[in-house]
């Protein structure tokens, strides 16, 4: 393993962001820390990178106890949300800052220089200074500089965060190719799940301080452990079993002591009556272009949100306030352990 975290626990005045972690990540693997804001993504990877000390527990890097040493003895790569170059140096001297430091001959500097000017696309940019360069430019230069020590791990604390929609997507295919490229172990925190579930190999799912589960995207989304991960990826709808929608597919506790989740995209929608469906409103359609969004309205107040591709809209040719009836095709249930909530769009 190239991390191993044991019963981390770390805390700021009585405020508890990490509650006895525990987490093993694999050599050369790209692992996406996932969790709301508070969720403890930026402590752990802080506690790892040496910027922090924990209150309890163990971090080791490559069968090497680093629990007290400080940043330089760890060689972790790290990368900052908003870039941190330096302003009045060129894109090259950027990259070569940290090798400059360490006295690495010159020609050793230059030759590894333009080898990641190259990986990082930039050939020809070297002489050009960071405010001369687009937000996605910048955020790859500082890419580069972390790599150019040759880190057996980096770190990425949010690194598209600062970035527009259209070059965070751009960034995340490029990150995932340079990730191929190099194999250096990459844990990167976002709290946007599109962007783990695009980029990582593996996903730690937090929530307050704790670990509530890992996985590939797959067995995230398809298999989660607990309701709050079924909610945090991807949108979800929430309802009590005892509901007559869930007993005819024999999903209902005996005591209705449980919830069921499914996602928008899982109801099967029909104009017609049948045995199996059950009856509910139209409230409203939004088109998206590539689909459309529909907030269903049940008997009782109860209201769904329905996802369907365009080509089934036209099919249904679906109105508002227009009676339909539903069918949920893939449900999870839950003990309910919280307030009923249903998760929007």
């Amino acid at each position: 393993m190239a991390i191993v975290i044991k019963n981390i626990s770390k805390h700021f005045g009585s405020f508890r962001a990490l509650d006895s972690v525990n987490l093993e990540i694999e050599a050369g693997s790209l692992v996406a820390l996932l969790g709301p804001s508070g969720s403890g993504k930026s402590t752990l990877l802080r506690l790892i990178a040496g910027l922090e000390t924990p209150d309890t527990g163990a971090i080791w890097l490559r069968d090497r106890n680093v629990t007290y040493q400080n940043v330089q003895e760890r060689n972790i790569g790290f990368v900052f949300q908003h870039y941190a170059l330096f302003k009045h140096l060129t894109v090259r001297k950027n990259i070569a800052f940290g090798l400059e430091i360490n006295k690495v001959p010159p020609r050793e500097v230059k030759a590894r220089v333009e080898e990641l000017l190259d990986l990082i696309q930039l050939t020809g940019l070297g002489d050009r200074y960071p405010s001369q360069l687009s937000g996605g430019q910048r955020q790859r230069v500082a890419l580069a500089r972390a790599l150019a020590s040759q880190p057996q791990v980096l770190l990425l604390d949010e690194p598209f965060g600062a970035l527009d929609a259209k070059v965070r997507k751009d960034l995340r295919a490029w990150l995932r190719r340079l990730h191929q490229q190099v194999h250096v172990t990459t844990i990167f925190v976002t709290h946007d799940q599109q962007e783990a579930m695009e980029v990582a190999d593996e996903i730690v799912v937090m929530n307050k301080g704790r670990i509530e589960q890992v996985g590939t995207p797959d067995e995230i989304y398809d298999s989660p452990a607990t309701p709050f991960v079924m909610s945090f990826i991807g949108p979800v709808n929430v309802l009590p079993s005892n509901l007559r929608l869930f007993r005819v597919n024999g999903d209902a506790s005996p005591d209705g002591n449980s919830q069921v989740f499914f996602r928008p995209h899982d109801l099967l929608i029909e104009t017609s009556p049948n045995a199996a469906g059950t009856a509910a409103k139209i409230g409203y359609l939004v088109n998206l272009g590539w689909q459309i969004e529909a907030e269903l309205i049940l008997e009782g107040g109860y209201t769904l949100q329905a996802i369907l591709s365009r080509p089934q809209f036209e099919k249904l040719k679906l109105k508002t306030g227009q009676q339909v009836y539903i069918t949920p095709k893939a449900v999870k249930s839950f003990p309910q352990t919280h307030q009923l909530a249903a998760v929007g769009l």
